[in-house]
C-alpha cells in the first residue's frame, strides 16, 4: 500500500495548495482593456501593447502571451502591428468571442497588384491558420517555362518572365507542373480569406483578396473567461508559464479573483471539506486498485511483460512486429529502409496530409507509405485511437491500412497496401489517359464499386470528406480501391494544405460548406456526382483554361443537362453516337449525377440509393426493353423520353427531367 499512500499524500498536498491564495503587490492597471487600444482595435489578453505610444508608456509584456505583443503605428492614423517570425502585419481586427485575429500583409496594403514575398511562418507561436475562413493561393514568380496558353499575372511580368497564381493544389489541373520542374525563381504560398476569393477570376482579384487579409485563431489560449467573470484582468507569467489574474483588491492569482465576502465561509468549510476529500481520495484509491486487479485477472500472461509501458498505446515485445490493439506498429527504421530513406524517386503523390512513397517491406510486400506532415502530428493518443478504428474497416473496395509508426516514433507514418494501376484521374485525364482504354462498362464498374465503398463508410459513421478521382485507385484488373478515407477524421482541425484539407478539394466541395462550414454524408454525395460527370466526360473537375462559367465541371454539366446538350461533354471514345445501350446508360447516369449536384443537400439521394440505382442502370437491357435496335439516331425530344422512362431514378423538384421538360415546352408532369 506504499504507492497508494504516496498518491494520497500528493493529492492532499495539491488540495491544500490550491486552497490558498497567491498574493503579491498591487496589480498593474494598464492591463485593463479600456486602457490598451490602438485605433479601433482593443488590446487585451492574450495580446499586449508594447513600445511608446499615446496609450502606454512601458512594455507591458506581463499583460499578454509571449510573442503576442503589438505595436501601434502612427503612419497617418493609429494601426496595430504584429510581428510574426516571417514578417510584420497590420492587425485589421481581433475577435475575442471567436478567438480570431485578422491580419493584412504590410507589403500588400493599398496595392492593386501586390507582389507576395513570403510565406506565413508561425513557428512555436500558439496560432493556427483558420481552415474555416482561409484559403491558400500559390504564386509562381518569374517563370521561364510554362504552358503557352496559361493565363499569367500581366502586372508582374518581368521581361520574358511570367508569373502565375493558383488555388493551391490545382496547378496540375491547369497543366502547370510543380514549380521545381518548370524554371521559376520563387514559389510563395499566401493565405487569404475564402470569402474574398473569386476562383474564376484569380488573376484580377488576388490583389483585393490579399488586401482583405487572412484569419488566425488562438483557441488554445482561450482560458481567460473565468478570471474576467470574477472581475479580474488576465496576464501571463512567462517565468512560471502560467496564466495570471490581476484582481481589483490588489492580489494576483493563478485562477480567478477571490470574493472576500465568501472568505469566512471558505475558511469554515476547509476543515469539513478536508475530511470529506480525504475519505473520497482513499475510496478512489481502493477502487482503482480493485479495478486494476480485476482487469489483470483477464489479461493473458504473455501480455504482462515487465518491459511494457503503462502508457495506453504501449507495445508488446520489440519495436519490430509490435502491435497496438491489433494495429501493426512499424519501426521508422524499417520504413526508411523500405523506401530507400524516402527517396524522391519513389514518390507516388503529394496530398494535403502528407507525401506518399512506394516501398517494399522485408517480407516482400509492396506498400504505399504516407509520411504525414510534421505540423499534423499534434495528438499521439488521439491518432493511435483513430488508427484502431480505420484498421478495423474491411471492404473489398477500400485500401487496406496495414499499420503505422508508434506514438514514440520521430515521425508519423501510415502504411497502406500498394495499388499498382494508378488513379481514376490518371486514366481519365492524366498521364495514363488513352482514347478507348477505359470503356463505358469499366467506368460503370468504377462508379458502382466507389459507391459501394462510400455506402460502407457511411454505415460506419465515417464521412470521407475528400471524394475525388485522385483518391479512387485501380488495381491491375481495374477494380476500385478508395483511399484517404478517415484522414480528415484523424485531423479535423490541424490540416493546413488546401488540396486535401477537411473541407475537401476545389471542384468537389459541397456548395453548402461555404454557408455552414459543416460536412455531412450528403457532402460525399455531391463529390460523387462530380466523379460521375468525370466518368462521362473524361474532363478534370477544375480547369481554369475553360470559360469562366465552365471552370468547375459541376457547373458545366448542370448547364449542359438543362440545355439538353449533354452530348457536347461526353467522351467521344465511349460509343455514345453508335451504341444505343451505352447512350441510354449515359443519359441515366447523367440524370443521377444531376441530382447529386443539387445545391440543397436535402434534394440529393443517399449513397445507398445511388448504389441501388447504378446497379439497376447497369443491369437493364435497354435495347430489348424498348425494342429500338435500329433507332440509334435520337433527337433532343427523344432524350427527354429516354430519361422519363427510367422509372427507377429518384426525381427531385430540381431534377434535370423537370428542367428539360420546362425548356422543351412540355406541360405534362413527370
Amino acid at each position: 500500500m506504499s504507492q497508494p499512500l504516496t498518491i494520497f499524500l500528493v493529492l492532499l498536498s495539491l488540495f491544500f495548495t490550491n486552497s490558498s491564495a497567491t498574493n503579491t503587490s498591487s496589480p498593474p492597471t494598464t492591463c485593463r482593456p479600456s486602457q490598451s487600444t490602438c485605433g479601433n482595435v482593443t488590446i487585451r489578453y492574450p495580446f499586449w501593447l508594447q513600445g511608446n505610444n499615446s496609450n502606454t508608456t512601458s512594455n507591458d509584456s506581463y499583460c499578454g502571451y509571449p510573442g503576442f505583443g503589438l505595436t501601434c503605428s502612427d503612419a497617418g492614423h493609429e494601426t496595430a502591428v504584429l510581428s510574426l517570425p516571417s514578417d510584420t502585419y497590420y492587425v485589421k481586427d481581433i475577435n475575442y468571442t471567436a478567438n480570431t485575429l485578422t491580419l493584412v500583409d504590410i507589403d500588400a496594403t493599398n496595392q492593386l497588384c501586390p507582389r507576395a514575398r513570403h510565406n506565413v511562418t508561425l513557428q512555436t507561436l500558439p496560432l493556427n491558420i483558420s481552415a474555416e475562413y482561409d484559403l491558400n493561393l500559390s504564386f509562381y514568380f518569374n517563370c521561364s517555362k510554362y504552358p503557352p496558353l496559361l493565363p499569367a499575372i500581366g502586372c508582374l511580368d518581368h521581361q520574358l518572365m511570367r508569373s502565375f497564381v493558383f488555388v493551391e493544389g490545382t496547378e496540375r489541373l491547369a497543366g502547370f507542373k510543380p514549380w521545381s520542374e518548370v524554371t521559376c525563381e520563387q514559389k510563395v504560398v499566401v493565405n487569404v480569406m475564402r470569402s474574398a476569393v473569386e476562383i474564376s477570376n484569380l488573376i484580377g482579384g488576388f490583389g483585393g483578396a490579399m488586401n482583405n487579409g487572412f484569419v488566425l485563431d488562438w483557441g488554445i489560449l482561450a482560458n481567460c473567461s473565468s478570471c474576467e467573470r470574477s472581475g479580474g484582468y488576465c496576464g501571463y507569467n512567462e517565468t512560471a508559464g502560467e496564466l495570471l489574474c490581476f484582481c481589483n483588491n490588489g492580489s494576483i492569482r493563478s485562477g480567478r479573483c477571490k470574493d472576500r465576502k465568501k472568505d469566512w465561509w471558505l475558511q469554515a468549510g476547509i476543515g469539513a471539506g478536508t475530511a470529506a476529500v480525504t475519505v473520497v481520495i482513499i475510496m478512489c484509491i481502493i477502487f482503482c486498485i480493485y479495478q486494476q486487479r480485476k482487469k489483470n485477472k483477464y489479461v493473458p500472461s504473455s501480455l504482462r511483460s515487465p518491459n511494457t509501458s503503462s502508457h495506453p498505446s504501449s507495445t508488446v515485445g520489440s519495436e519490430m512486429g509490435s502491435t497496438y490493439f491489433g494495429v501493426h506498429l512499424f519501426s521508422y527504421t524499417e520504413l526508411e529502409e523500405a523506401t530507400n530513406n524516402f527517396d524522391s524517386d519513389k514518390e507516388l503523390g503529394d496530398g494535403g496530409f502528407g507525401t506518399v512513397y512506394y516501398g517494399k517491406l522485408r517480407d516482400g510486400r509492396a506498400v504505399a507509405v504516407k509520411r504525414l506532415y510534421e505540423n499534423n502530428w499534434k495528438r499521439a493518443e488521439q491518432f493511435m485511437n483513430e488508427v484502431v478504428i480505420l484498421t478495423r474497416l474491411r471492404h473489398q473496395n477500400l485500401v487496406s491500412l496495414y499499420g503505422c509508426t508508434s506514438h514514440r516514433s520521430r515521425e508519423l507514418v501510415l502504411v497502406y497496401e500498394y495499388i499498382p494501376n494508378g488513379t481514376v484521374a490518371d486514366h481519365l485525364h492524366g498521364e495514363r489517359a488513352k482514347p478507348g482504354a477505359l470503356p463505358w462498362s469499366t467506368r460503370m464498374n468504377i462508379a458502382i464499386e466507389t459507391a459501394s465503398a462510400l455506402v460502407y463508410l457511411h454505415a460506419s459513421d465515417i464521412i470521407h470528406r475528400d471524394v475525388k478521382t485522385n483518391n479512387i485507385l485501380l488495381d491491375n484488373n481495374f477494380c476500385v480501391k478508395v483511399a484517404d478515407f478517415g484522414l480528415s477524421r484523424l485531423f479535423p482541425t490541424h490540416a493546413t494544405h488546401v488540396s486535401t484539407a477537411p473541407q475537401g478539394t476545389p471542384g468537389y466541395v459541397d456548395p453548402e460548406y461555404n454557408e455552414c462550414y459543416r460536412l455531412t454524408d450528403k457532402s460525399d454525395v455531391f463529390s460523387f456526382g462530380v466523379v460521375l460527370i468525370e466518368l462521362i466526360s473524361s474532363m478534370p473537375a477544375v480547369d481554369i483554361t475553360r470559360h469562366r462559367q465552365e471552370i468547375n465541371l459541376s457547373n458545366m454539366a448542370i448547364n449542359k443537362i438543362q440545355n439538353h446538350t449533354l452530348h457536347e461533354i461526353v467522351d467521344p471514345s465511349l460509343g455514345f453516337e453508335s451504341d444505343y445501350s451505352v447512350r441510354r446508360m449515359i443519359f441515366a447516369v447523367a440524370e443521377l449525377a444531376f441530382q447529386c449536384l443539387q445545391h440543397a443537400k436535402e434534394m440529393r439521394p443517399s449513397m445507398a440509393k445511388l448504389l441501388e440505382t447504378l446497379k439497376e442502370i447497369q443491369n437493364t437491357d435497354y435495347i430489348k426493353h424498348d425494342k429500338v435496335e435500329d433507332q440509334l439516331d435520337i433527337s433532343a425530344d427523344d432524350e427527354i423520353v429516354l430519361l422519363k422512362r427510367h422509372h427507377s431514378l429518384p426525381v427531385s423538384p430540381d431534377s434535370a427531367l423537370n428542367w428539360i421538360s420546362t425548356s422543351s415546352g412540355s406541360t405534362g408532369s413527370i
